[in-house]
């Protein structure tokens, strides 16, 4: 177990080999049970859907993917700190990590984008594909 051990816990048997990892674990080990991240069909999605509106330009504005994932993630209630810049010019966006996530709230990510997409008629295309 030196370089630790990842459980999905997807199963009875998958639980069991956790518990079994638990009881033979060293003196002072970490254990970390956490929800499920993003998948990587999830984030695979987002910068397609991302790519989509960047491309459609709504309003006019001309912006690159991660300025939109950014105000994505604002809309849907992710919140960001700022801190002044290093040489004191300016200030860097901090938290606006979808990678952190977790499935349910990525998810409701995605559901942001898509009813951006519709208000603004924006026709994606896992919505074409789907109709």
């Amino acid at each position: 177990m030196a370089n630790g051990q990842t459980v999905i816990l997807s199963n009875p048997v998958a639980r069991q080999r956790a518990k079994s990892l638990i009881d033979r674990a060293p003196e002072g080990a970490v254990c970390n049970i956490a929800e499920a991240r993003r998948t990587n069909d999830q984030n695979a999605l987002l910068w397609a859907l991302l790519s989509e509106i960047a491309r459609a330009k709504p309003r006019g504005r001309v912006l690159p993917t991660e300025t939109w994932k950014a105000l994505f993630m604002h809309q849907a209630g992710f919140t960001c700190t700022f801190e002044p810049s290093l040489d004191g010019q300016g200030v860097v966006p901090l938290g606006f990590k979808s990678s952190r996530l977790r499935k349910a709230e990525f998810s409701d990510l995605i559901e942001c984008i898509r009813a951006f997409a519709a208000e603004h008629g924006i026709q994606l295309s896992d919505e074409r594909q789907a109709a």
